[in-house]
């Protein structure tokens, strides 16, 4: 049994197609096939089911799967540590954001990264909250910018600001008239929330509380939609404060925003990576420059 077998393992695992695996790995789909039997001949076991459309790891496969991720995350730990000699700013990191943030946060925040480590690379994916936690657990993702809390004893948690939300609400609504709101003015109204999966979605439930959900009219998939919405006259909503300087400060007139009376309700967004994961000095000072370097609409944590 090979690494290299437990690599192919993983791929096919991951997705689900002969084909698709062996041209991820770069190989022919006989020859992934054949190894795979060879690893299920030496383990004397079935790992997939191959009757499905979809090819599925078997209930024991799904075992030694876990096991194969281990195991490959702790050789690429090994082969990073024999390199610390190097720069652990000098290579190319897989960077998670959910899609509340990514717009409106990281513009800046890839300015200011590029201008402190050039030789970073960052590769963006943008995932709601549950996909990015899948994709880091299963290695496709190094570290990721998220909102709290997330209860994972396998990820390091670093908090780099605090992100108060903003009321977004038609400018001719009866609320528009004040300067500052109380969570309670909310109370009555019609609110529109992000569709499930967001997690601004639930973070804004627990802020209006949950007899919210029986006032909502309208699910949107973007933030973007919700404030056309908004302005549209449909009802009202929650913005992080970024969302609100980049769009709702310059939008038409049939749009405002009002801040909350302090405490202001928001969210702490951080920067998760797994605490195993090889060059732990580069998260670090990732998250110490963008700390260090946070927008005025936030506040540090």
């Amino acid at each position: 049994m090979t690494l290299q077998e437990l690599k192919y393992l993983i791929a096919l695992a991951d997705y689900g197609h002969f084909g698709k695996a062996a041209d991820a790995c770069f190989i022919t789909q006989s020859t992934l096939s054949t190894q795979i039997k060879k690893l299920e001949d030496f383990l004397g076991v079935t790992l997939f089911d191959r009757s499905l459309k979809r090819v599925t790891p078997t209930p024991i496969g799904v075992e030694i799967l876990s096991s194969a991720r281990r195991i490959i995350e702790e050789a690429e730990y090994i082969r990073a540590r024999a390199k610390l000699t190097q720069n652990p700013m000098e290579r190319t990191l897989n960077l998670g954001v959910i899609p509340t943030l990514g717009p409106y946060y990281l513009p800046q925040a890839l300015t200011l990264v590029h201008a402190q480590h050039p030789s970073l690379r960052l590769l963006l994916r943008e995932e709601l909250t549950p996909k990015i936690l899948e994709h880091l657990e299963n290695g496709k993702l190094d570290a990721a910018l998220i909102a709290l809390p997330i209860f994972d004893a396998n990820l390091h948690i670093e908090p780099l600001f605090y992100e108060s939300f903003f009321a977004a609400l038609p400018a001719e609504h009866k609320l528009a008239q004040k300067t500052t709101l109380s969570v309670s003015d909310l109370a009555n109204e019609k609110l529109l929330l992000l569709d499930e999966g967001h997690c601004l979605r639930d973070q804004a439930l627990e802020v209006c509380g949950t007899g919210s959900r029986g006032r909502e009219e309208v699910r949107a998939t973007s933030l973007e939609t919700l404030r056309q919405m908004v302005s549209m006259g449909l009802g009202l909503t929650l913005m992080p404060a970024l969302a609100v300087d980049a769009r709702l400060r310059t939008s038409a007139a049939s749009l405002v925003s009002r801040p909350f009376k302090t405490p202001a309700p928001g969210r702490t967004i951080a920067l998760v990576w797994r605490k195993r994961a090889p060059l732990p000095q580069t998260f670090l000072a990732l998250a110490a420059t963008l700390k260090a370097h946070l927008p005025p609409e936030v506040q540090a944590v």
